[in-house]
């Protein structure tokens, strides 16, 4: 038997030291779920400052609405999970790194990894904590040790040099508003402790103490069509950086995909003064606004022109001549200094009747996070190269029309963030991001999975199909 400790985080990568514990009791589920507090009196789930209770959860301190929420995302996985051995998670709220507009949302990972048990349905390979115990009917562990370790930014939203005004939502209604959905973090959280992480190492793509995890035996090459236990140290490492590369190959996964992800989007540029930008495109989906779908939205592009250099950032009402330029068409504007969300609503109210993003740093085409219920006009994002090639063919326009129209849909015949023989894709970005590549599905899913790298806005509480695909992820690797 072996052991080692891990913890996984969420948007970057954080070490915490976790406290001495006192039990809080467990949540009521088919699979026992028992919360341990790790912070000391006085701060985390013992912190007294008086709350006013919300969205059902009914605690009167911050203490007591985030063991509540805890308890309550506890109890859905709990209720999906089979186990006759309860899983003991350690938890915390602790200062994690954060800035005015970015944070660490938390971190958590299984804290002991075992091979070689009675009832391992596969030899000499890591199996996390939990799920090793579920699978040899009875704990592994030391009394006295968890099964998964998991720590949550104490700072977020209550200081003014992390994300204020955008805390942690404790509410269990998913009605978050500016706040981060906490119940939707944990959820995430746990599922990394239940299992969803690999132990291999990432960048130099050797196995941790020489043996591979379960989790090897899913992932697949798609160029090779070889998993990683059939793969070299330094194949893997390519991999792991390989963008659309890299593949979850689980049987249950797989036959689940075709009813969870959409068609993949699709933006095609056209039009007498389109030249030679006149081709399809890859987008990134927003998370905010109606999903692109077929019959295509058609519009002129017009760009939004704000800045000194052309550019057009859109953080603030529209000027007269760029309303006129966008009304009733296309707007393209430029990522930066503002939110998503913000420059959507902004063309929106000038008349626009779709947004384009132009990213402003080279790089593969990612999605466009954000919420807000009263955006009603699709959006999408495209690289920068991309969005330079489209912006050149706009400069012979008039102040309403530039000859060159988009058409925003779908693409029946591929789904968004699978690989050509419909398995999802994994995250797999180049440079390796540690903490998050391999171990979250691609940022290219549609609808957006709970498992990928960030939480966005249109996640619901949802791990299994038809609006998630967490669940069968578990269950190909032993659950």
């Amino acid at each position: 038997m072996n052991a080692a400790n891990f913890m996984h985080t969420l948007r970057a990568a954080a070490a915490a030291a976790l406290l001495g514990c006192a039990g809080l009791g467990a949540a009521l589920a088919a699979v026992p779920i028992v919360i341990i507090n790790g912070n000391g009196p006085g701060v985390g789930f013992n912190d007294p400052t008086p709350a006013t209770p919300v969205g059902g959860n009914s605690g009167t301190t911050l203490g007591q609405q985030r063991l509540i929420a805890f308890t309550y995302a506890a109890n859905i996985w709990g209720s999906q999970l089979t186990s006759s051995v309860p899983v003991r998670i350690l938890a915390s709220f602790e200062p994690l790194p954060c800035t005015v507009n970015s944070g660490v949302l938390g971190s958590a990972g299984a804290w002991d990894v075992f091979s070689d048990f009675p009832g391992a349905p596969k030899p000499n390979t890591w199996y996390p904590a939990a799920l090793a115990n579920k699978l040899h009917g009875a704990d592994l562990s030391a009394p006295s040790d968890p099964h998964i370790g998991a720590t949550f930014n104490s700072r977020l939203g209550l200081a003014s040099d992390c994300l204020p005004g955008a805390g942690f939502y404790l509410g269990l209604d998913g009605n978050f508003g500016n706040g981060t959905d906490f119940v939707t973090v944990l959820l995430h959280e746990m599922g990394h402790g239940l299992g969803f992480q690999t132990f291999t190492d990432e960048t130099s793509g050797d196995y941790h103490a020489g043996t591979p995890s379960i989790w090897d035996h899913y992932l697949l090459d798609n160029r090779l069509e070889h998993e990683w236990v059939e793969m070299t140290a330094g194949q893997r490492a390519a991999s792991a950086i390989s963008s659309d590369g890299l593949s979850w190959n689980g049987p249950l996964v797989t036959a689940a995909v075709p009813g969870v992800l959409d068609p993949v989007s699709r933006l095609a540029i056209a039009g007498p003064a389109a030249g030679p930008a006149a081709h399809d495109y890859e987008v990134g989906d927003a998370s905010f606004g109606p999903p692109l779908a077929n019959p295509p939205l058609l519009g002129q592009v017009m760009p939004v022109v704000d800045q000194t250099d052309g550019r057009g950032l859109a953080c603030n009402p529209l000027s007269p001549l760029n309303a006129l330029a966008v009304n009733g068409n296309v707007a393209l504007v430029d990522r930066g200094s503002c939110t998503f969300v913000l420059k959507a609503r902004n063309v929106q109210d000038a008349g626009a009747i779709a947004m384009i993003v132009v990213d402003n740093a080279p790089g593969p085409v990612t999605g466009l996070g954000g919420a807000d219920p009263a955006i009603t006009i699709p959006s999408v994002r495209v690289s920068q190269a991309d969005g330079n090639d489209i912006r050149a063919q706009l400069q012979r326009r008039s102040r309403t029309r530039s000859g060159v129209t988009a058409s925003l849909g779908v693409n029946p015949a591929k789904l968004a963030g699978a690989d050509a023989q419909k398995r999802i894709l994994m995250y797999a970005p180049n440079p390796v991001e540690p903490g998050s590549s391999v171990s979250h599905y691609s940022t290219a899913a549609k609808p957006n999975q709970l498992m990928e790298p960030a939480i966005n806005g249109d996640l619901t509480h949802d791990v299994a199909p038809p609006r998630d695909l967490t669940l069968p992820l578990l269950k190909d690797i032993g659950w």
